[in-house]
C-alpha cells in the first residue's frame, strides 16, 4: 500500500471516529434534555407524593381515636400509620440522591452505580411500605364496613379515601421506576456510558492477507481488567432492573462494527458472486484459496477475539448471554456468508478440478474443526453449526461422487478424435498430472479422510488400496482409448508416431507419484512400446527413400548415367512429400524428438552425399542436370533436423505458460462434458 493509500485510509478512520463523537454527543444533549424534563416531573411528582401521604396521616388520626368497642383495631390503625411515616422518610432519603444521579456516570462510575443501587432500594422500600399499609387499610374498610357500631360515616369515607390515594402512590411509583422517572434516567445514563466505554475501547483488529501467513499472526489485544470491571458492574445493574437486553444489543452493536471495521483490510467482494456464477468451477477457482486463508484468519484471530471479550464481560450473566452476544457478532462477521460461499462451490457442475477444490475446502474445515467447536457451542450459535454441518456433508459427499466417476470419465471420451499432429492428446496428459496430484502428499491424505467418513456414513469399511485401484482403472482406461484413438487415423505412419508419443509420455512418469504406483515393469513395458512404434515408423516412412537413391545397398550408388537424374528427380519428390505430408506432426518429448531426427539425418543424408558424390561424377559435364539439383547436403540436413517442432515457439515464455494452462482447462472441462452427456 502506498502513501496516498494510508493516508486515505486514515482519514476515513478518522471521519469515523468523528461521526461517532458527533452521534455521541448529540444523543447526549437529548438525554439532558429529557433529563431535565423529567427532574421538573419527578420534582412535581414528589411533591403531590408528599402532600398525599400527609392527608392520609391526618385523615386516619381521627380513625384512631375512634373507641370501637366490638372490634379493637386500633393497632391496625396504628400499624398503617407507621407504614405511611415510613414512606414520608424514604421520600426523604430520595432526595439527597437526585443531584447525583443527574450528573455524568463517567466522572465517577463507582460512585453513581452505587447511589443508582441506593435508589433501586429506596424505591423497594417504598413499595414494600405502600403495600403493607395499603393492605391494613383493605382489611380496617372491610371491618368498619361490616360492623354497625360506626356512626360517623366521614370515618369510614376518610379511610376509602386513604385506601385510593396508597393506590395511586404505588401505581405512580410504578410508573415513575419504568416510563421516566429518576431511576429510568438514571439507567439510560448507565446504557449510554456502558456504550461509550465500549466506543472507546473498541480497535479494528490489523487483518491483511499477510496476517494469514504461519510467521505473521494478528495480535490479539487483551481486555484491560479496569474497563471490564466498569462493564461488568454496569451490566449487573442493568439485569436487575430488567434491562439486560438493551445492554446486549449495544455490546452486539458496537463489536459488530468494530468487526466489520477490522474486515475492510481484506478483499471479501467474492463473497457477493451470484449463485449462478459458481456454475463453472473455473470462473471461481482462483477464489477458493483465497478464501481459504480469510476464513482461518477470521476464525483463529477476529472470531477469538470477540469470543473472549464477550465472555469476560458476560461471565457474571452467564454463558447463556456472552455466547448470545458472540453469536451475533459472528453472523456480523460473515461467518455464514464464508460458509455459504463453500456451499454455492459444491453446487458447481462436475468437475474433475472440482475434486481438487472441494479437498482444498475440506482442508481448510478440517483445520478449523477444534477451533469451530470451542467458538460456535451452545444453542445461540445452532444457525452456524447447521450451515457447517451442510458445507461439509456436502464437500464430502461432493468429492466421494466425482472420485468414483473419474474411470467413468475417461471411458466417455473414446468416441472422440485423437489429436490431427499425432501428438499426446491434452485428456492424456491432464490425466497423469491429475492422478499425480490425487497421490501427492497434498491431496491423498485428505481424499483418504473424505473416503474414511464417507463409507463410515454408509457402515463400510475403507481400505488402503482403494485410492489406488481407483488411480489404476483411470490409467486403464486411458490405455484403452489410446488403443482405440491410434485405429482412427487413416495413416497409418501417423498412428505408429501417435502411439509412440503417448508411450513415451507414459514411460516419462517414471520417478513420479503415479509412475512409481504402476510399477517399473509397467514403465518399461512402455519404453518397448516406444521404440518398438519408433521402429515401425521410420521403416514406414523414411526407410522407403534409401531404395530409390541405392536399390542395392544403402552406404553406395552404382548407377547408370542415364538413370541418375530420375533417381535424384524421384528422391526429391518422394522427400518433399514426405516433407509436407510431416510438416504438421508434431514429437511432443524433445528427448525423443532430437533422437528421431538424429537416427533420420543418420539415415538418410550419408546415403544423400554419397548419392550426390556419384552424381556430380557422372553429370558434370552437364550444366543442366547440375542446376537440377534441389537439395545440397546442408539444406536437407537442416530440413531434417526441422521436423517434429513444436508450434508454441511464437509464444513468449509468459504466454506459453498461459496457453499450457488453458491447455489443461479445456482438458478438464472435457470431463465436464463427458459427465453431462
Amino acid at each position: 500500500m502506498d502513501i496516498a493509500e494510508e493516508t486515505n485510509k486514515a482519514d476515513i478512520e478518522n471521519m469515523d471516529s468523528i461521526e461517532a463523537t458527533r452521534q455521541y454527543l448529540k444523543s447526549s444533549l437529548e438525554i439532558s434534555a429529557a433529563i431535565a424534563s423529567a427532574l421538573d416531573d419527578s420534582g412535581s411528582r414528589l411533591k403531590i407524593l408528599t402532600q398525599k401521604c400527609q392527608f392520609l396521616e391526618a385523615s386516619l388520626r381521627p380513625i384512631s381515636a375512634e373507641n370501637l368497642s366490638c372490634l379493637d383495631i386500633g393497632s391496625r390503625i396504628n400499624g398503617v400509620l407507621c407504614s405511611a411515616a415510613a414512606v414520608l422518610k424514604v421520600f426523604d432519603a430520595i432526595h439527597p440522591l437526585e443531584n447525583s444521579l443527574l450528573t455524568d456516570p463517567s466522572s465517577d462510575l463507582c460512585t453513581y452505580i452505587s447511589d443508582t443501587k441506593k435508589l433501586e432500594e429506596a424505591l423497594k422500600l417504598l413499595t414494600d411500605n405502600c403495600m403493607l399499609a395499603e393492605g391494613w387499610l383493605q382489611e380496617i374498610f372491610e371491618l368498619l364496613q361490616d360492623k354497625a357500631v360506626i356512626s360517623n360515616e366521614i370515618c369510614l369515607l376518610n379511610v376509602k379515601k386513604s385506601l385510593r390515594i396508597l393506590q395511586e402512590l404505588q401505581a405512580m411509583e410504578e410508573g415513575a421506576r419504568l416510563n421516566g422517572g429518576l431511576l429510568s434516567t438514571a439507567f439510560d445514563k448507565l446504557e449510554i456510558e456502558f456504550k461509550r466505554l465500549l466506543i472507546a475501547n473498541s480497535v479494528p483488529l490489523p487483518l491483511s492477507p499477510l496476517t494469514s501467513s504461519i510467521n505473521q499472526q494478528a495480535t490479539i489485544p487483551a481486555l484491560p481488567d479496569s474497563l471490564t470491571g466498569k462493564l461488568q458492574a454496569i451490566i449487573e445493574r442493568l439485569q436487575a432492573n430488567g434491562r439486560l437486553d438493551k445492554c446486549k444489543s449495544i455490546y452486539v452493536e458496537v463489536r459488530g462494527m468494530n468487526a466489520r471495521r477490522s474486515l475492510q483490510a481484506l478483499d471479501l467482494s467474492y463473497l457477493e458472486i451470484p449463485r449462478a456464477k459458481f456454475e463453472d468451477i473455473h470462473s471461481i477457482e482462483s477464489y477458493i484459496e483465497q478464501w481459504g486463508r480469510h476464513l482461518t484468519l477470521v476464525a483463529n484471530h477476529l472470531l477469538e477475539m470477540e469470543c473472549r471479550f464477550s465472555s469476560k464481560i458476560f461471565e457474571k450473566i452467564g454463558a447463556e448471554a456472552w455466547k448470545g452476544c458472540f453469536a451475533k457478532i459472528a453472523i456480523k462477521s460473515k461467518i455464514v456468508s464464508f460458509l455459504q460461499f463453500g456451499i454455492n462451490v459444491t453446487g458447481s457442475k462436475t468437475d474433475p478440478i472440482k475434486l481438487l477444490k472441494l479437498l482444498e475446502i475440506f482442508s481448510v474445515l478440517n483445520d478449523l474443526r477444534l477451533k469451530f467447536n470451542q467458538l460456535f457451542s451452545g444453542d445461540a450459535c445452532e444457525e452456524i453449526r447447521n450451515v457447517t454441518k451442510d458445507l461439509i456433508r456436502r464437500v464430502i459427499n461432493g468429492a466421494c461422487e466425482i472420485f468414483w466417476q473419474l474411470p467413468a470419465q475417461v471411458k466417455l471420451q473414446r468416441p472422440s478424435s485423437p489429436p490431427s499432429d499425432g501428438s499426446v492428446p491434452r485428456l492424456v496428459s491432464f490425466v497423469t498430472d491429475y492422478c499425480n496430484e490425487l497421490l501427492g502428499d497434498t491431496y491423498r491424505p485428505l481424499l483418504t479422510q473424505v473416503l474414511e467418513i464417507h463409507l463410515s456414513w454408509r457402515n463400510e469399511a475403507y481400505e488402503e488400496s482403494i485410492i489406488f485401484t481407483q488411480v489404476f482403472s483411470i490409467v486403464k482406461e486411458i490405455a484403452v482409448n489410446l488403443d482405440s484413438w491410434s485405429k482412427s487415423y487413416e495413416d497409418i505412419t501417423l498412428s505408429y508416431l501417435f502411439m509412440m508419443n503417448n508411450h513415451c509420455h507414459l514411460h516419462n512418469l517414471r520417478d513420479t507419484m503415479l509412475g512409481n504406483m504402476m510399477g517399473d515393469s509397467w514403465l518399461k513395458a512402455h519404453e518397448q512400446y516406444k521404440d518398438y512404434y519408433a521402429a515401425l515408423y521410420l521403416k514406414d516412412t523414411w526407410g522407403k527413400l534409401l531404395p530409390i537413391l541405392n536399390k542395392k545397398d544403402l552406404l553406395s550408388v552404382s548407377v547408370s548415367s542415364s538413370d541418375t537424374p530420375k533417381r535424384l528427380n524421384a528422391f526429391n519428390v518422394a522427400f518433399d512429400e514426405m516433407c509436407k505430408r510431416q510438416s504438421s506432426w508434431v514429437i511432443s518429448d524433445e528427448t525423443l524428438r532430437e533422437k528421431l531426427r538424429k537416427q533420420i539425418v543418420e539415415g538418410i543424408v550419408p546415403s544423400y552425399r554419397s548419392f550426390m558424390k556419384n552424381y556430380s561424377l557422372t553429370m558434370e559435364n552437364d550444366e543442366k542436370a547440375v542446376k537440377s539439383i534441389k537439395y545440397t547436403e546442408p539444406n536437407l540436413e537442416k530440413m531434417l533436423w526441422s521436423l517434429f517442432e513444436l508450434k508454441m515457439s511464437k509464444y513468449g515464455s509468459m504466454k506459453q505458460v498461459q496457453f499450457i494452462s488453458k491447455i489443461k482447462k479445456m482438458s478438464a472441462q472435457l470431463f465436464t462434458l463427458a459427465t453431462t452427456v
